[in-house]
């Protein structure tokens, strides 16, 4: 007679399609699939995992409530979990390829909506900064963010990231080819990390396809990910007043009118810091290009969509 498989806990350290790779709390890395075709899994989620000794397979029968995770809107504007239960979000951007600060923006933004901690990690700092990022880079600092300097080619300012990450659990994100698998490979040199090189028209390809978790040397957890060339938060996880934008959750208790969306009421302290130079002009055209978005998308969906749990 069979005795029925024993439950333990796991942590999916990698998603590959329907297969996953989890790891025990003794450390052990297994291979799982999830028990049905309805379980939405991410890298960082916490399981609920049996496995079966006569067939030596292990399955994942229940995802366990998440702390919090980065959500993003795909094309039709449906929520997408992109990293589970992350403390500490990364942002990579570097002189080239050119960064699209608008994009920094929103993963900032969504990282802040969720209660992550979100820090610029500005890589190939051994290139030219020109004024635009470097004007960039400062607004981050005046709203608050935290930046790291540094440089996966020449080993020079990793050991902050590392400190940083210390005992939390944290992510890796950004444009392609800005170098967060470069990172990876200078920060935990057995990751194994595929490293590519920058296309002919300086715009990054894809040299990482599915989040994979490493461990720290200092204790600790790093999640690369992807590369994109865009980025949208779901609109479900964005603070609705503010958007995830520091610098108008500090302003828009001065405003006039509680519900003051800050594009064209009277009385906006938003508004007013941006003429007064309180707040970046860039951040704020940003924060009312996130606005429309999410109003069409609130609009495109209509009343009857329900946002996943």
């Amino acid at each position: 007679m069979n005795s029925s498989p024993s439950p333990f806990d796991a942590r999916i350290i990698a998603v590959y399609g329907r297969d996953l790779l989890v790891r025990d709390t003794e450390g052990r890395e297994l291979r799982a699939r999830p028990k049905g075709r309805r379980m939405d899994l991410v890298c960082g989620d916490d399981v609920i995992c049996e496995r079966d000794t006569i067939h030596d397979e292990v399955t994942v029968v229940q995802a366990r409530p998440r702390h919090r995770a980065l959500y993003r809107s795909n094309l039709r504007g449906v929520t997408e979990a992109v990293v589970a239960n992350v403390t500490q979000l990364f942002v990579v951007l570097a002189p080239k390829p050119a960064p699209d600060l608008f994009v920094v923006d929103r993963y900032v933004a969504a990282a802040t909506s969720a209660s992550i901690r979100a820090t610029l990690v500005l890589n190939k700092r051994d290139l030219p900064v020109d004024d635009d990022l470097r004007a960039g880079l400062e607004a981050y600092t005046k709203a608050g963010y935290l930046t790291i300097s540094c440089s996966a080619r020449a080993d020079e300012g990793l050991d902050e990231i590392i400190k940083t990450c210390a005992h939390e659990v944290g992510a890796l994100v950004g444009q392609s080819g800005v170098g967060k698998s470069s990172l990876i490979r200078k920060l935990i040199p057995l990751s194994e990390a595929e490293v590519g090189e920058l296309d002919r028209d300086e715009e990054g390809r894809h040299t990482t396809t599915t989040s994979r978790m490493f461990n720290l040397p200092l204790g600790g957890y790093l999640i690369d990910s992807p590369g994109v060339r865009d980025f949208s938060p779901a609109i479900d996880a964005l603070e609705p007043r503010t958007l995830g934008f520091a610098e108008v959750d500090r302003l828009a208790g001065g405003c006039r009118f509680q519900d003051c969306q800050h594009i064209r009421e009277p009385g906006c302290a938003v508004q007013k810091a941006v003429e007064t130079g309180g707040m970046n002009a860039r951040r704020y055209e940003s924060y009312k290009r996130m606005r429309r978005i999410f109003d069409d998308l609130t609009k495109a969906r209509g009343p009857k969509y329900r946002p996943p749990n």
